[in-house]
């Protein structure tokens, strides 16, 4: 790749350097076979859904290997944050950081919860415990963590702000499925965590996710509020939602389960073929796993440094690899604080997200996962190092009109 001319560049009409895309989150797939006996074993039982045998074995199946009393499954990561900051009694305000996906924000601004803002540490890229204090006010109720890129909070700093102020304390831990925190695995901190099982996340259940705790009566409480409310048959005594798992999807997590050490061993290899193939390349630097720690290695970010790049930004970089079949991923660009409603509703919050105003101009989350190869990587990487070695070039080039 880095023979090539500029004009080679498919931005410029050359064709694509890959032949087809490269996503990012293309699903893991783990034993078929073992996927459709549980499919065909469900469908003789015909028992589909309503807390049935296979959501039952995932339930405790996952929480053994967290080392939580409680794992409840859920439909997906969003409706499991919503019965959890109700089953917690949220109100008011709860500080969260802007730079995550925009369901942890809407997942309490759906309740009538104001989410707070607050900015994040720039190597951590999580929750800066350090910004949280001056954001509690006599409304708040709560801080929701959220552990980005399987990287974890700064916990101890979250737990002893959270018991000084009196506030409950829970966790997006979409990233972090598999990921320890001291050698504790991540599930059981704070009053609660949820994961996220979707199709896009390296261990899935089609669509999924779930709320661990160590709290009994947490638990069954929102037991009680996936379920509509119910403790028995006709006995409704909360306000509820349909928050349960279907058979098929804890059926597929089962299936993922019993792959989860082949997945992690693939994102573990990527990742270390992308620390070896873009070592050195002006501008461009990847984030560190804590190899102390179990990691998932699910996602593969670099950040983009535009004055040490040749005038390549990270915008113009993710359009160039879009044209060569690479679709990298901006994230989690332009943060919640400046999405609707938002935007319209907090108007100054940016002043006040320094380094998440500066973060997400800067990340590119690249595709891994066991749909993509040693020498695919080996060739996005040449692809980066070409472009940012030739960058006031095709800069100029692509700042003029494209004929």
């Amino acid at each position: 790749m880095s023979k090539q001319k500029i004009e080679e560049l498919a931005i410029f009409g050359a064709p694509s350097f890959f032949s087809e895309n490269l996503y990012v989150g293309r699903p893991n797939i783990g034993n078929r076979e073992s996927l459709l006996f549980r499919i065909n074993d469900m469908l003789d039982r015909r028992w589909l859904t309503n807390n049935g045998p296979f959501v039952e074995e995932l339930e405790k199946k996952l929480a053994a290997f967290l080392g939580v009393r409680h794992c409840i499954a859920m439909c997906n990561a969003t409706v499991a944050l919503e019965v959890t900051a109700r089953a917690l009694g949220l109100h008011g305000e709860v500080i969260i950081p802007s730079f995550t996906f925009v369901a942890t924000a809407h997942a309490l601004q759906w309740q009538a919860i104001t989410p707070v803002f607050c900015d994040v540490d720039p190597l951590t890229h999580n929750i800066d415990p350090s910004k949280i204090e001056n954001l509690i006010t006599p409304r708040t109720t709560g801080i929701l963590g959220v552990h980005v890129w399987g990287r974890v909070c700064d916990i101890d700093a979250l737990r002893s702000i959270a018991q000084k102020h009196h506030l409950k304390l829970m966790f997006d831990a979409a990233h972090a499925f598999a990921c320890s925190h001291h050698g504790q695995m991540i599930g059981g901190f704070g009053n609660a965590e949820v994961f996220s099982f979707h199709a896009t996340k390296f261990f899935n259940s089609f669509e999924g996710g779930a709320v661990t705790t160590n709290d009994d009566t947490l638990a069954q409480k929102i037991r009680e509020m996936r379920n509509f409310g119910f403790a028995g048959l006709d006995t409704v005594i909360n306000v509820g939602t349909n928050g349960k798992m279907s058979e098929v999807s804890a059926a597929m997590a089962l299936t993922s389960l019993e792959s989860l050490d082949e997945f992690i061993a693939v994102n573990k290899k990527n990742y270390l073929e992308y620390q070896k193939g873009l070592l050195g390349i002006p501008g461009i630097n990847m984030i560190a796993y804590d190899f102390a720690e179990k990691n998932n290695f699910q996602y593969i970010v670099i950040e983009v440094d535009e004055n040490v790049t040749n005038n390549i930004n990270r915008d113009l970089l993710v359009k160039i690899l879009h044209a060569e079949n690479v679709l990298a991923r901006r994230y989690f660009y332009p943060g919640c604080h400046q999405m609707e409603p938002y935007r319209a509703l907090y108007p100054q919050t940016d002043l006040s997200l320094f380094e998440t105003e500066k973060l997400v101009l800067r990340v590119i989350q690249l595709p891994t996962g066991t749909n993509v190869g040693k020498q695919e990587i080996a060739d996005i990487c040449e692809l980066i190092r070409f472009i940012v070695n030739n960058g006031r070039e095709i800069s100029k080039r692509y700042n003029r009109p494209l004929v």
